[in-house]
């Protein structure tokens, strides 16, 4: 039997997480089941759009943290309701088949065991009575393969809805966009109630027991520190989880005092390279001085915000304020 390393991440960083699992799936050879809890968390898609994935004022509000997995796929909200599995395996070489089914069957026997009726569904879910309760994402490295997948637990499914309510015609893209579906939670399935940290450690030991392993192998220091740097160079930087988002166009407008504003950009790898504004606001000033002054500029709130310091805005959009203009842009 293949010696397999079980681990519980006792972090709930997203940042923390994403780079363990990239760790042991690019750094290691070891066949690897972990489970893992994100707080607070928008985690987007491989090759999505991270702007037109989330609602900006939601995240801003809350202080969500926002994440780009290395895996494809929609984005999903996580929080500590949820609970996150990765499988992580050597494979033969070619043998690149897409076969969620393999991983998933010992989740769903788990969760049967429980008196759960969970089954599989579609190309890559896991449902109860038709409502989806987990969904999932593959990737393959070399001659390794990464499988990872949800489980909503006791997740709050209003903060899930919020964070990922987006108006679609804002934004004209070519990236992937998140289908929602009815969701569950598979707490509200048991027959007998526990926590997520008890469903949690049940399901570690469940699949151990099936593999007739009893020891849990959690990352040496020295692994730990690897992590720590693979998470500060890559899953906390805003070039990896807005940056790498597909060039797409930005048409937006909204209702000030002083008349609608309307603004059409186009964004690539995260900056602003095109940028016009309309509406039937008055200035003593052309708004295409102030356009230009933003191209090459990051779109995010605190960048705009600096670019536009010692602007007055009143010169190009009478009896609209600088904050309405820096909402209109990142917002």
């Amino acid at each position: 039997m293949e010696n397999i390393r079980y681990i519980t991440l006792n972090s709930n960083s997203p940042y923390h997480n994403l780079a363990t699992e990239e760790y042991l799936l690019q750094q290691t050879k070891d066949n690897v089941f972990m489970l893992w809890q994100n707080d607070n968390t928008i985690v987007i898609g491989r090759h999505q759009n991270t702007a037109a994935e989330i609602n900006q004022e939601y995240v801003d509000s809350h202080h969500v943290n926002i994440v780009r997995r290395q895996t494809g796929g929609g984005a999903v909200f996580h929080d500590i309701g949820n609970l996150n599995f990765s499988f992580i395996q050597n494979i033969e070489p070619g043998s690149k088949e897409i076969d969620f089914l393999k991983y998933l069957q010992p989740i769903v026997d788990a969760l049967q065991s429980l008196g759960v009726p969970a089954e599989f569904s579609g190309r890559n879910d896991l449902v109860i009575d038709g409502k989806k309760i987990s969904g999932n994402a593959m990737m393959f490295y070399e001659n390794r393969v990464l499988e990872h997948g949800t489980l909503l637990f006791s997740s709050q499914m209003s903060d899930v809805a919020n964070a990922l309510k987006v108006d679609p015609s804002k934004f004209d893209d070519k990236a992937v966009k998140s289908v929602r579906s009815r969701v569950t939670n598979i707490s509200e399935h048991l027959p007998e109630p526990m926590t997520v940290l008890q469903f949690r450690d049940y399901l570690m030991d469940f699949i151990m027991k099936q593999n007739q392993m009893t020891e849990l192998q959690n990352l040496t220091n020295e692994e730990e520190a690897v992590v720590e740097q693979l998470m500060k160079n890559k899953y906390q930087t805003w070039e990896w989880n807005y940056g790498k988002s597909p060039e797409y166009s930005m048409n937006k407008k909204m209702r000030t005092k002083g008349g609608s504003v309307q603004v059409i950009a186009d964004i690539q790898k995260g900056y602003i390279r095109d940028l016009q504004f309309f509406g039937d606001f008055f200035g003593e000033k052309d708004p295409q001085e102030l356009a230009d002054l933003l191209i090459g500029t990051r779109m995010d709130k605190d960048s705009v915000a600096n670019a536009l310091t010692d602007v007055n805005i009143n010169d190009y959009f009478h009896n609209v304020t600088k904050e309405e203009i820096i909402h209109l842009l990142t917002a």
